[in-house]
């Protein structure tokens, strides 16, 4: 059995399904990325694993233990939110010490375990600091620890980032990721953003309307996604049907039946593919923003309009003309579900 397997969930809010017939399995020590659009169910689920909300249907089980009817407080669970969810009257030092008080454990011992938990975040001086005297980062540094220490089975991640600026996310993107693989703790991280999921995550599930559309690792989902929704989610995509690519290349011959196809922005070239039998057709240059080190393009070809990512280094004059060849290896059309 893995260490965290859901069978069939099932959960509803009056008449509204927010969870339909979920299934998944989380080996010890991952760190997995529940990812999706506002009102998919990822936060929802991550509360079932916490206790937090009640489902209708299936089984969870935790450690091989089933888990549906312990209280909140029993199943050794942390939890960090968005929101810090600090004591505003306490120090660091009582935050993180909280939990460790409500076991009762001597006094010698809490004092070691909440210095240890303050030197995994970097946060040592900050013990006798009020949380309104810290930055937004250190608080959830803080909120990080409190969760860390009291040493749960599985720490329950909710878009704990979302609330700080984009220098101290990255930044707290690499204290998370270096924290599981330094204590090999299994987290659950629930995120919105793409660029997140793909950095932290073992694994990735991508939900949709109360469904996991595709679970992967971040490299098969963004180069194999199953259906159109992941491939409009997870990367920047072309999302051209059968007809639309025979249009454009008569030359089109698809191994297989799907009706819908995706091509990453990134593998359509300006160059002829040496030795290979790769699509080629007449895109018109549009226009194209600026990305940092990438430069996207918008190419109209024939009724369709295109989105083209090349390096800043490789931009010249002769690139971005008004009509150009483009040319995509035949591998890189990936069929998808519709």
């Amino acid at each position: 059995m893995s260490y965290i397997e859901i069978d069939n969930l099932s959960l509803s809010f009056g008449q509204n399904k927010v969870l339909k017939d979920i299934s998944l399995t989380i080996e010890k020590g991952e760190l997995i990325t529940l990812l999706g659009p506002s009102g998919c169910g990822k936060s929802t689920l991550l509360r079932v694993l916490a206790g937090l909300e009640t489902f209708q249907e299936g089984e969870v089980y935790l450690d091989g233990e089933e888990i549906s009817e312990v209280a909140p407080k029993d199943r050794n669970v942390g939890m960090v939110f968005q929101s810090y969810a600090l004591f505003p009257n306490m120090t660091v030092y009582e935050n993180i010490a909280f939990g460790l008080s409500i076991k009762k454990l001597p006094k010698k011992e809490i004092k070691e375990k909440v210095m240890d938990a303050l030197a995994l975040v970097n946060l040592e001086d900050k013990a006798d600091y009020y949380p309104d005297q810290l930055s937004g980062g250190q608080q959830q540094r803080i909120s990080l620890a409190r969760s860390l220490v009291t040493e749960p089975k599985v720490l329950l991640l909710d878009e704990p980032l979302s609330a700080l600026d984009a220098k101290i996310r990255k930044q707290l993107q690499m204290d998370i990721l270096m924290l599981q693989k330094k204590l090999g703790i299994t987290m659950i991280f629930v995120t919105h953003d793409q660029e997140e999921a793909m950095i932290l995550s073992d694994r990735i599930f991508v939900m949709n309307g109360g469904v996991i559309e595709q679970q992967a690792t971040p490299a098969e989902l963004y180069s194999q996604p199953k259906s159109q929704f992941v491939a409009s989610f997870i990367g920047n995509y072309n999302i051209l049907s059968r007809d639309d690519l025979m249009q454009l290349d008569p030359a089109f011959s698809p191994k297989n039946e799907k009706s819908k196809y995706a091509i990453r922005s990134e593998a359509i070239q300006l160059e002829p593919i040496a030795g290979e039998q790769a699509l080629r057709f007449k895109g018109k240059f549009e226009h194209s923003i600026i990305l940092g080190s990438t430069i996207r393009c918008y190419y109209q070809a024939g009724p369709y309009k295109l989105t083209v990512d090349l390096l800043n280094s490789e931009i010249n004059s002769k690139d971005l003309h008004d009509l150009t060849d483009l040319y995509i290896h035949p591998e890189q059309v990936v069929a998808i579900d519709g």
